[in-house]
């Protein structure tokens, strides 16, 4: 773990994780870098895919712990290689049994 001067924190580099931003929406995938800059906090993802609406899970907090239980009635975009998320609210590490789950969502397409 890292050391902080506000105690440990948790590295999340090259974890797959689900990442909430200000503006711009929920994401899942693996974290390669997260930054803080004078606008905020980035985020640079690979295997990414946008988190747009989801079924079977309370909150993002349940959706990282535990996935979803209606994976057919969830919206969850393609699979994007690397993209950088800005305005990082939020990141929580994703469980074994969410990861899975997450993984087995359709992709959703209009």
């Amino acid at each position: 773990m890292k050391e902080t001067q506000k105690g440990f924190i948790m590295d999340m580099t090259n974890r797959k994780c689900v990442i909430r931003c200000a503006e711009a929406g929920v994401f899942f995938g693996t974290v390669l870098e997260k930054e803080n800059t004078p606008s905020g906090v980035e985020c640079t993802i690979k295997d990414c895919r946008r988190i747009w609406y989801w079924e079977g899970a309370a909150s993002l907090s349940q959706l990282a712990l535990e996935g979803v239980t209606r994976p057919k009635e969830c919206k969850f975009s393609v699979t994007v290689p690397e993209m950088t998320v800005m305005g990082v609210i939020e990141i929580i590490p994703a469980s074994e049994q969410a990861v899975k789950s997450i993984e087995s969502v359709p992709v959703w397409r209009v």
